[in-house]
């Protein structure tokens, strides 16, 4: 069997991330596929006042809708190690000796526990947590990360349904309306301001390497842990994802528009980009609105991938997306999430609308190529770890010059590969000198004559979106 090897920049040292203007918070680890959506949607707050408010003149649009998404906005705290060394101490198990705190915020997506917030508050962080409004805390992992959209998506696990955000549309907000900001600014938890829109379509340009294109200008106050929250229309609808200041300035901040942001992680929850599965819908989401309210949302099939599990079940472009099994679908982001933890070959159905007319489709996934399980056994039986291959676009979304790798689906407590660092999420490149595109090319190296004089292994990873390294010592 002949290996493919490692680009030459990758033997040298692992890959660095990128700084931003506010604070970052924390945690790397990717996450492979979440459960399905089986808990029932939980709203919001009703849009009406509570009985004991009801003509209170202080009772503002305001306070209502506060009371109303209080619950769906989430504070993110984190730890950030920094070590002297280039990256080697990563997957030692000797705490690091200088640690950065962090703060951020988080907007929930889904009511298993998702959770979008910006890139740079979870870029190299070390450990990460994540506080609801009623108190509860709970460690999170990163599933996802647009570098370029500076965007991530988030996941804990928490006994109770959580409630999720209303979206609103950036497509008709206006320059002088009234916009809220909650955040976790300078760790005020839940912190509430108020401002008006300055700008739309604003481009900022931070330095050389990074620049935002099309953000939404505020002048509701914006600190540092605010990033990654809401920016609410007044009624109570998220338009922005809060992103940035201008350093020395007062009353300019920069939020995203929640339709980039919806685009972005409609991509980074997607069956297919975390797992390889897919189901060939190329959907766009149309929004119409009247009198500052969103008359219809919903999800249009522009296209349909030829051969793929859309196209034998009978989708055809033109088509409007409403229902995945029993949950409705308005936009891209309903239907990925909707898919997310379900698996290759699993049947669902799908309701489109098609001149007018309500049509019931059955679609099944792709499944994903199956691993040899006496490959597996050797593997699970000498590094301690299961792995299935990863869409290999994924990989190469991190560094062009990988051609694959595989997913990390479980890792026995003690094992080498536990020992070594190495979690569940993680993303295998490379071992040695070569890259790890199947099963087959990890069995070649652990029966490879000369194994003896390659421990230490080395083994290159892909966590939260970065390259990592580390060794396997002392093989089963």
């Amino acid at each position: 069997m002949r290996l493919k090897h490692l680009p030459t920049a990758l033997l040298g040292a692992a890959v660095a991330g990128m700084a931003l203007w506010l604070v970052p918070a924390s945690l790397p680890a990717v996450e492979r596929a979440g459960e399905p959506t089986t808990r029932q949607e939980k709203t919001v707050a009703p849009d009406m006042a509570p009985a004991a408010f009801q003509g209170n003149p202080r009772y503002t649009p305001v306070v209502d809708l506060v009371r109303r998404v209080r619950g769906c906005v989430v504070n993110i705290h984190s730890e950030r190690s920094v070590r002297a060394a280039s990256g080697e101490e990563l997957f030692t198990l000797a705490p690091s000796q200088n640690r950065v705190n962090g703060m951020g915020t988080g907007i929930i997506l889904d009511p298993r526990g998702y959770i979008i917030t910006n890139h740079h508050v979870v870029e190299e962080v070390s450990s990460l947590r994540v506080r609801l409004a009623d108190g509860t805390s709970a460690p999170a992992r990163v599933i996802a990360r647009d570098k370029d959209e500076d965007l991530a998506l988030l996941k804990i696990d928490v006994p109770q349904t959580l409630e999720v955000m209303p979206l609103g549309t950036a497509t008709d907000v206006m320059v002088g309306e009234t916009v809220v900001a909650i955040g976790n600014a300078y760790g005020y938890d839940h912190t509430v301001t108020v401002g008006i829109v300055s700008a739309i379509k604003r481009d900022v340009t931070l330095n050389k390497d990074i620049a935002y294109k099309s953000l939404i200008q505020t002048d509701a106050a914006i600190n540092p842990g605010n990033s990654g929250g809401p920016l609410l229309n007044i009624k109570g609808e998220l338009i922005g994802v809060n992103v940035a200041i201008r350093a020395g300035a007062q009353g300019i901040g920069f939020a995203i528009p929640v339709d980039t942001m919806m685009r972005v992680a409609a991509d980074m929850i997607s069956v297919r980009r975390r797992t390889g599965v897919g189901h060939g819908v190329v959907g766009r989401d149309r929004v119409t609105t009247h009198n500052g309210k969103i008359v219809q949302r919903e999800l249009v099939v522009e296209g349909v991938e030829p051969g793929s599990a859309a196209a034998r079940a009978g989708v055809q472009p033109g088509d409007v997306i409403a229902r995945v099994d029993s949950k409705d679908v308005a936009c891209r982001l309903d239907l990925e999430r909707h898919l997310s933890g379900r698996q290759g070959g699993e049947r669902f159905s799908v309701e489109v609308r098609r001149n007018g007319l309500d049509q019931q489709l059955e679609m099944t996934l792709e499944s994903v190529e199956a691993v040899a399980p006496t490959s597996g056994d050797l593997v699970w039986r000498r590094l301690g770890m299961k792995l299935q291959r990863v869409n290999a676009e994924l990989v190469s979304s991190t560094n062009r010059q990988l051609h694959g790798g595989l997913v990390v689906d479980d890792v026995r407590g003690e094992s080498p590969a536990a020992r070594g660092g190495i979690q569940r999420g993680d993303i295998l490149v490379g071992l040695h000198q070569w890259e790890m595109l199947s099963l087959e090319n990890v069995v070649y190296v652990l029966t490879h004559p000369d194994l003896a004089t390659l421990t230490p292994l080395r083994f290159y990873i892909i966590r939260s979106g970065q390259v990592h390294r580390g060794w396997i010592q002392n093989l089963d």
